[in-house]
């Protein structure tokens, strides 16, 4: 039977793993503060390739697609004025983000922006991401030492429980932990068919500014949610939020 202390080190062994990904998430921070400085003192097109190289990694907050869809806008990129403002109503959904991505697409009503009352939880969740896992990773660490202080005297297994349910928690949430799954027309115009091929029957006919939620996909087609029913569109006609 293994050693207290061989279950201790492989419970630190896995935390640090765990540790260093989010360090890994958060290790452009020190950049987008210079990015912000850059955008306060009007240096755009220099705080933009700043934000564009970390957006692409997948680390953006509210704030900084807010300044990205200003700075798009302000050069006539109403493309990409469009898409950040998108991603922005995935992470703060409020009506002005709606209103202002109605008067870049010149779109009188929009399609794919509703969110339920489950996913605006989800979205909460994912916006508090980090403190939700440095708070989890903090009673992992109490606990941790609560069983290293307690030595060879904690034979049960259920003093090692809360430990595990810690550790696939944070895993869990660093992980799985995600927006819904969906893209934003930009092609104009944009068929949505019945089926993944040339011959499926027009379900639509749409223009940038929509959004669809992926379901799956299919070869150069994504199966889509479009207006609670399923549909197909192809992949060149969007691009994922």
């Amino acid at each position: 039977m293994p050693s207290l202390k061989s279950i201790f080190l492989t419970k630190l062994s896995i935390f640090f793993l765990l540790f260093l990904q989010s360090i890994h998430c958060q290790a452009n921070v020190p950049q987008l503060l210079v990015a912000d400085s850059l955008f306060q003192q009007r240096s755009y097109k220099e705080a933009m390739e700043i934000y564009q190289t970390n957006y692409q990694l997948g680390i953006y907050s509210p704030s900084m697609l807010l300044k990205m869809a200003f700075i798009s806008e302000g050069i006539g990129d109403k493309e990409n004025a469009t898409l950040y403002l998108s991603k922005y109503y995935d992470l703060s959904p409020n009506p002005q983000t709606i209103t202002k991505i109605k008067s870049l697409t010149g779109q009188s009503e929009l399609v794919g922006y509703q969110v339920s009352d489950g996913m605006r939880f989800v979205l909460f969740l994912v916006e508090f991401k980090e403190i939700i896992v440095g708070a989890l990773t903090l009673f992992l660490i109490i606990s941790l030492i609560f069983l290293w202080s307690k030595g060879n005297k904690l034979t049960e297994a259920r003093f090692y429980w809360p430990s595990v349910i810690l550790i696939t928690l944070i895993f869990a949430t660093n992980n799985f932990l995600k927006a819904q799954n969906a893209a934003l027309v930009t092609n104009s115009p944009t068929l949505i068919v019945s089926q993944p091929s040339a011959g499926g029957e027009l379900v639509d006919l749409v223009e940038p500014g929509h959004r669809v939620k992926i379901r799956a996909s299919k070869d150069i087609w994504y199966e889509v949610e479009w207006k609670e029913k399923t549909a197909y569109i192809r992949k060149d006609n969007v691009t994922r939020l």
